[in-house]
């Protein structure tokens, strides 16, 4: 987990307030902030809930906003806190969180969630992947990390994204590494289980192997695919990864 800093309460009243600055910056950013018995996510969304219910509508509220948004809040995610939150702490607070919340939150889900995961890892995601989109479920981008000595591309899956199953063959050699550089994803070869990918994760697939790989039903998924040199090599695309077979994948 990325962690959390703070240094606004020095700034702001480090030489006034010196242990107001201390409890804000080191106990409440410092230590409470990080602590990993919630997720990151969750402590935003919670955060923003207590201050729109303490009526807080100023820049304090602004940056939790700002901070929700940067890990993973949508959003239709808090336009729909906002209105639950509504019913209990009243419609007007809800009214002034909305007119926040809307400037924040400018692009579309999508975007919001791509910009997310590109935060997540130095690779570009690339452009949409039309060339081989007959070959996936879903939407994926490429982009070319290296097209020289051996092919590395950096492929990226929205989230519920694989690709069909297939089959690299190669007279001498051939074969794919994958190394997942951000979020969580899924590689399968026929027959065996499902393996998780997670960011730092490498698969070898030896040439004839008929497998697929994609994201996760809640994840951006990005791997490098790695060509091993090969004598004739050449990809043999074939059926879909159906929704049943994806379906019955165990919980990540």
């Amino acid at each position: 987990m990325k962690k959390i800093t703070q240094d606004a309460g020095r700034k702001s009243l480090g030489e006034f307030a010196p242990e107001f600055a201390h409890f804000n910056d080191d106990v409440l950013f410092g230590e409470n902030w990080n602590n990993e018995d919630i997720d990151l996510k969750t402590r935003c969304l919670v955060t923003v809930v207590a201050l729109m219910s303490s009526g807080v509508t100023d820049s304090s509220l602004l940056y939790h906003l700002q901070n929700a948004k940067a890990h993973g809040v949508t959003r239709k995610e808090i336009s729909a806190v906002i209105t639950h939150v509504a019913f209990y702490a009243g419609w007007p607070k809800a009214w002034a969180v909305f007119n926040m919340a809307k400037d924040v939150w400018t692009e579309s889900d999508v975007d919001s969630a791509k910009a997310l995961h590109q935060s997540q890892m130095v690779f570009p995601i690339g452009e949409p992947n039309d060339g081989f989109a007959q070959y996936f479920t879903g939407k994926s981008y490429l982009a070319p990390v290296s097209t020289k000595q051996v092919g590395i591309f950096n492929v990226t899956f929205e989230p519920a994204c694989r690709n069909n199953w297939h089959i690299h063959h190669a007279d001498e050699g051939g074969g794919q590494i994958l190394v997942c550089v951000a979020g969580r994803g899924w590689y399968q070869e026929w027959g065996k289980p499902a393996v998780k990918m997670q960011a730092g994760d490498c698969v070898n697939i030896p040439a004839g192997v008929k497998h697929w790989h994609g994201a996760t039903k809640d994840s951006w998924f990005s791997h490098l695919a790695i060509e091993v040199p090969s004598k004739n090599g050449r990809n043999e695309w074939l059926e879909p990864v159906s929704d049943e077979q994806y379906d019955n994948l165990p919980e990540f």
